[in-house]
């Protein structure tokens, strides 16, 4: 049964009374505590970061943000620049440090992060859904929330003083982002959230976040990626090959589905030994997590919600050129099934004199 719109903000509501109250009366024992967003973060697992170190130290628990991989995509760097975010990042054995971690984001079991397999997490907030339950003494998992940022906004603004500035910044464009500028937002409360968050916004900064100055190596894998690309009927795919960061393949995706007539776009690339996919579609209620955890078959290496899904599996630094081009195709064989495509044919609408049309 659908839930109703004043449920949902009903539970928000609850998620932030627990969160405070697990931090306030916990917070002896929590201190140091890592918190821990996944791999290559977007702006919603910054975002979330950020807000939850900032309720912490609060109430006088010791934090820093971990991440793993890099931070590569181009507004992600401007938001840690000019925001001023204090992330490090964490290797595998960093952990044996922390008696006390949360995640952001994502979760235990996924394969997004580096977060010890089979140890158990202190605090889980996100808004994915998954093959198990979160193993966390505090889970705090809302699919419906539209983002994590969502979530710890509201108990950041439950606290009834006013967020910092450069939080409250990174928080608006964190649901911005993860909500593809509300297209995302089902329901009120994601707007609601954004709304109380704006006045106490650096809006200067966050316009200068949201329109940064890209690298040539941008536009090159941009431009690889549309040379690349096929259709076969309401579906678009590019395998862009190696790319420069993860975020890339990514990008390439979303760029991608603002083609004329197309459902879906996919998008592949190579990086460091593993293959990223990254899964659009146009509508919300296209389920594309569920989607990207059918065809690259360990459900544990990919996720999403709606219309956005990622993922990455390992395919080894040392593999032939045929090897890459073998997985490809198979995800796309996948997922022309899996989409029920069907027998179209497979065009290549940029390549060529026909291109210019």
């Amino acid at each position: 049964m659908k839930r109703s719109k004043s449920s949902i903000a009903r539970r928000v509501s609850a998620e932030d009374r627990r969160l405070l109250r697990f931090l306030r009366t916990r917070r002896e024992a929590l201190s140091p505590l890592l918190i821990l967003t996944h791999d290559y973060p977007d702006p919603d697992s910054l975002a979330s970061a950020f807000a939850l170190k900032a309720i912490a130290e609060d109430v006088g628990i010791t934090c820093r943000i971990g991440y793993g991989g890099v931070i590569g995509r181009t507004e992600n760097r401007a938001m840690v620049k000019l925001l001023k975010i204090p992330v490090r990042p964490v290797r595998d054995k960093d952990f044996a440090r922390w008696d006390h971690v949360a995640l952001v984001d994502t979760q235990p079991a996924f394969s997004n992060n580096r977060f010890p397999h089979g140890r158990r997490a202190t605090i889980v907030v996100d808004q994915h859904r998954s093959v198990t339950p979160p193993d966390a003494e505090l889970p705090i998992v809302n699919t419906r929330c539209g983002a994590t940022s969502v979530i710890v906004a509201n108990a950041l603004l439950a606290r009834r003083v006013a967020p910092p500035e450069p939080v409250a910044t990174a928080l608006a464009y964190g649901i911005l982002t993860d909500t593809l500028d509300f297209f995302r937002a089902s329901h009120p409360v994601v707007v609601r959230t954004y709304l109380r968050l704006l006045p106490h916004c650096d809006l200067s900064k966050l316009a200068r976040i949201q329109n940064p100055r890209r690298s040539r190596r941008f536009f090159q894998t941009i431009a690889r990626g549309i040379r690349q690309a096929s259709v076969c009927g309401p579906l678009i795919v590019s395998h862009v090959g190696t790319v420069e960061n993860p975020d890339l393949v990514s990008q390439t995706a979303d760029f991608l589905l603002s083609y004329e007539n197309i459902a879906w776009s996919f998008a592949t690339g190579r990086y460091n030994g593993r293959l990223y996919m990254s899964l659009r579609a146009s509508s919300e209620a296209a389920e594309a997590g569920e989607v990207l955890r059918d065809i690259c078959g360990d459900r544990a290496n990919a996720g999403g919600h709606g219309s956005i899904a990622g993922g990455s599996f390992s395919v080894g630094r040392n593999t032939a050129e045929s090897g890459w081009r073998a997985e490809e195709n198979a995800l796309l064989v996948r997922l022309l099934d899996r989409l029920r495509v069907g027998r179209r044919p497979i065009v290549f609408p940029f390549r060529g004199a026909e291109a210019g049309d």
